[in-house]
């Protein structure tokens, strides 16, 4: 059994999500204790709870320690199988988050799979729809898998109520390398509010604007969603290149101005245009899990975080398999499975 401190590295939930994904598909148990111990508060939370009950339905797992608040979590794999499943966080916690717990053990399943899941599509503690959409699962399907997603309603952080729909065809994964991220096809944004007042989304936009000076005067622009799907903001910001899009957002916060958030997102995405790396920090968090499971590949990335640190560590011991990092002369790192 593998035995994992969550308060290493990141020492938030992450770690439990990978570990579920991981010990499904390599058949290895595996027991933490001190989950998520450097968060505020420590221990499982309800979008943790749902993740690792999806991976028991899907598996037939047995799992010890499984209730808001635990501390320690004891994990035995079944075998991920086919199917519909339909799965609820019942709060605002994260849709995209309980996807990415299940989404590699059906995709090596060897059957096609449906999933609905109801929570928050927008949480500013987890990567928007938009980016599993846009960012994320092109980069599956390069892979071999075909995986189709869709919002049916939006959900924002803190009343949740959304809904996704994803659809699987399941493929061997195959090893690729992303290191380049291609021409340059485009840039957007928008403001999307609901139950908020419009001047939020509107001082979003304008301030976007003016630090993104080289963008089209057309580029951004404002959605408002049915009250009911709120009350919430955010500014998506995406940059479209011929082998990938990468999504950045800001999410609406009380007490944080709005114009501020957009300040962040604009830099964000200016730091992002200037690198020479495929993946953002977001997205080479994700891409951790499929590049390891196909045995190889290659991409690269900025900075590596300490959430992508984290998701190495935790991969390499479940696989066996090595992953390394190595900064290239431009700034940007190449990261190598195998």
């Amino acid at each position: 059994m593998i035995i994992i401190d969550g308060s290493e590295g990141e020492g938030g939930g992450q770690i439990v999500r990978n570990s579920c994904a991981l010990s499904l598909v390599t058949g290895e148990p595996f027991r933490i204790t001190h989950v998520r111990g450097k968060r505020s508060k420590p221990g499982l939370m309800r979008q943790h709870v749902t993740a690792v009950e999806a991976a028991c339905v899907i598996s037939g797992a047995e799992v010890r320690g499984l209730a808001v608040g635990s501390s320690e979590l004891e994990f035995r794999p079944g075998k991920a199988e086919p199917g519909e499943y339909h799965f609820a966080v019942g709060t605002a916690g994260s849709t995209g988050l309980v996807l990415q717990t299940v989404l590699m053990p059906l995709i090596l399943a060897g059957g096609p799979s449906r999933l609905v899941l109801e929570g928050g599509t927008h949480n500013m503690l987890a990567p928007p729809f938009d980016f599993i959409e846009k960012s994320f699962l092109p980069v599956i399907e390069r892979m071999g898998p075909k995986v189709r997603a869709r919002i049916v309603r939006h959900g924002f952080y803190p009343r949740g109520g959304g809904r996704i729909e994803i659809d699987i065809e399941p493929a061997p994964l195959a090893a690729i390398e992303c290191i380049e991220r291609g021409v340059a096809q485009g840039v957007a944004g928008q403001a999307m509010f609901a139950g908020v007042p419009f001047d939020i989304a509107d001082r979003m936009v304008k301030r976007a604007a003016k630090d993104l000076p080289d963008w089209p005067e057309n580029a951004l622009c404002i959605r408002e969603l049915p009250a009911e799907q709120g009350p919430g903001v955010i500014l998506m910001l995406e940059a479209r290149y011929a082998h990938v899009t990468e999504v950045v957002s800001g999410f609406g916060q009380l007490s944080v101005p709005a114009e501020r958030l957009a300040k962040t997102s604009a830099a964000r995405m200016k730091g992002y245009a200037e690198a020479q790396a495929f993946a953002g920090p977001y997205l080479a968090d994700q891409l951790i899990l499929p590049f390891v499971l196909a045995g190889g590949g290659a991409f690269t990335t900025v900075k590596p975080s300490q959430h992508t640190l984290t998701a190495i560590d935790i991969a390499q011991r479940f696989t066996g398999r090595r992953i390394t990092l190595a900064r290239q002369p431009a700034g940007e790192h190449l990261l190598t499975v195998g």
